[in-house]
């Protein structure tokens, strides 16, 4: 098994979470980005991982860079600007393609440029594999077994509190394009003025008011999920953090490099009378991103995936299996039905 993983934006602050994390899990990561300064002095804090530097309007650099590799995973905002160039180097690479976008219309670029320009569908192209996209996805498609359709799917994404890295903040610069959601089984643009409400969130959170705000779980649900209706709520409160230009970065607390912000993403699909609700519990979702990644990495290499080119989370993984793979070190989980 191919056990190379290039990791494009290595230095970032998520990226850094998935280096650590592919080492743990017994992979080799390879630094790579476009700073070759700040490879170097990442490289020194990981001595005796390779260094390829590439930039994304430099195609030999790239080529160079996902050479031998088995898996690319891009870490590097925003993601308008990184997401074609680098899947469509690992492509051509035969390597596997894993990024971490919550932007929506980078998501949708990358499965467009797929179909219309014919990438080979033997290596998986799945981007969104991350917290915002990914777990909100992997959390649906479980709720979902059984289910040809549904009425209505809705996450509410729960944060104590949004300390912002400066990629988040530089990337919400970037993405301007309209955010959307499912109504009637389509993808329509985010209704205005945005709509809000109490939810009632487990623990270690309570009830807090929520905003709609979709991310990427939109864009990859749409693909493989019935359902009538999909939105998203954010914590009301994480969504002022943002927006507040004097909000701190995240600080570390603990000797794995996370901070001390909780969340919970909480799935209710419905379907007629019935209900059932997911979630799941966890701590920094920045640093959470990097187990997602490992574990999908894992997947991928040794044949427990659904190879199909250009998919979503949930059509690639076995979404049930997968969740209680990262339970409990690093998620909660809790399920329900009514109905």
């Amino acid at each position: 098994m191919e056990r190379y993983v290039l990791v494009y934006g290595a230095y970032g602050h998520t990226g850094r979470f998935v280096v650590a994390e592919l080492l743990r899990r017994g992979l080799t990561p390879i630094l790579s980005g476009r700073d070759p300064s700040r490879l170097g002095h990442l490289a020194a804090q990981f001595p005796g991982l390779e260094v390829r530097q590439a930039t994304v309007d430099d195609g030999e650099s790239l080529a160079n860079a996902v050479r031998g590799t088995g898996l690319v995973v891009n870490c590097a905002g925003p993601f308008l600007d990184t997401a074609v160039p680098v899947a469509a180097a690992a492509v051509r690479a035969g390597a596997h393609y894993l990024d971490v976008t919550a932007e929506q219309a980078a998501a949708q670029q990358v499965y467009r440029a797929h179909e219309e320009l014919g990438w080979r569908s033997d290596v998986a192209v799945i981007p969104a594999m991350a917290f915002y996209g990914g777990l909100a996805d992997l959390l649906a498609t479980t709720a979902m077994a059984g289910w040809e359709d549904a009425d209505e799917i809705t996450v509410a994404i729960g944060l104590d509190r949004w300390w912002p890295t400066e990629g988040t903040r530089s990337t919400g610069r970037r993405n301007t394009a309209t955010r959307l959601v499912v109504n009637g089984g389509r993808l329509v643009p985010v209704p205005s003025p945005a709509p809000a409400r109490d939810w009632d969130f487990p623990a270690p959170l309570d009830r807090q008011m929520v905003t709609g705000m979709p991310f990427t779980e939109i864009i990859t649900m749409a693909r493989h999920l019935a359902a009538s209706s999909i939105g998203t709520y954010l914590s009301t409160v994480a969504l002022e953090d943002i927006k507040n230009s004097a909000t701190p970065a995240p600080q570390a607390v603990d000797e794995d490099g996370r901070s001390a912000q909780q969340f919970v993403v909480d799935v209710v699909v419905r379907r007629g009378a019935r209900e059932r609700r997911i979630s799941a519990a966890g701590r920094d979702i920045y640093a959470v991103t990097a187990p997602l990644i490992a574990e999908a990495a894992w997947r991928l290499m040794d044949g427990r995936a659904k190879v199909q080119g250009a998919a979503a989370p949930g059509e690639v993984f076995d979404a049930a299996d997968f969740l209680d793979a990262l339970s409990p070190r690093h998620l909660t989980l809790r399920r329900e039905t009514s109905g």
